[in-house]
């Protein structure tokens, strides 16, 4: 792993140069790091991935709202949604190769933490955050343009790929009366890093979904209620 200051390539790789290289430092210290040092000065990164979580939703909504001024508010929610989970998330950061610095616990870094979508998710949130306090909203928002580019030009097909609900919903009106039926059934995790646990039923047929939301969570449960429903023996009968 490259060490906390040599982030050159980095950088150079982000297109931005920070006047405090302390907070790229910080945006780029894990919680299980901070833990085993014991160091009182040193902060971890879920401060600034909070911030860059809020940062992040608006410039991209501005972004939409530019690129799309025809759509209405529910279709650039759900794309705004799509381009901003942990896994959208996780690859820019794996293209910047954000996971070699980060800093990481013993424990989390044996168990393969520099891959793990998560980690790299809230580090690259951690990172808009460091930005927007170094520079300024314009350079998070010139940022945040530059890496979300592409996803943002291929934004509708990503929101009709990935808008799992709509397509359970025509599938169960071309198969049954039923109604899918969202239940939130689990929340784990602490407040700033939630994951929801969500199920839905259609008659006889119940399949479970995870996300960072609840719309999230419920996207993934459409989406494997749809797989479900293409084996021989799935039921939509009333219950």
């Amino acid at each position: 792993m490259e060490s906390a200051t040599s982030h050159l390539a980095l950088i150079e790789s982000m297109a931005y140069r920070f006047s405090d290289p302390s907070l790229l430092e910080e945006a780029l210290r894990h919680s299980s790091f901070v833990n085993e040092q014991g160091a009182a000065e040193l902060r971890d990164n879920e401060r600034l991935e909070f911030l860059g979580d809020a940062v992040l939703n608006l410039a991209i909504g501005r972004l939409l709202m530019d690129a799309y001024p025809q759509l209405r508010e529910g279709d650039l929610s759900r794309i705004r949604a799509n381009l901003v989970n942990e896994t959208q998330l996780a690859n820019l950061a794996r293209g910047l190769a954000l996971g070699q610095y980060i800093q990481l616990g013993k424990g989390e870094s044996q168990t393969g933490g520099h891959e793990k979508n998560s980690i790299l998710a809230n580090a690259m949130e951690a990172v808009i955050a460091a930005i927007y306090i170094d520079g300024g909203f314009d350079e998070a928002f010139a940022f945040i343009h530059h890496h979300f580019r592409e996803l943002i030009l291929g934004a509708q097909d990503l929101n009709a790929a990935q808008d799992f609900k709509s397509r359970l919903q025509e599938a169960v009106q071309g198969r049954s009366r039923e109604v899918p039926r969202y239940r939130v059934i689990e929340e784990q995790g602490p407040d700033h890093d939630k994951i929801f646990c969500v199920v839905v039923t259609i008659g006889d047929l119940e399949a479970q979904g995870q996300g960072k939301s609840k719309k999230l969570a419920e996207q993934d449960a459409a989406r494997n209620a749809l797989t479900a429903m293409s084996l021989p023996d799935a039921s939509l009968s009333p219950k």
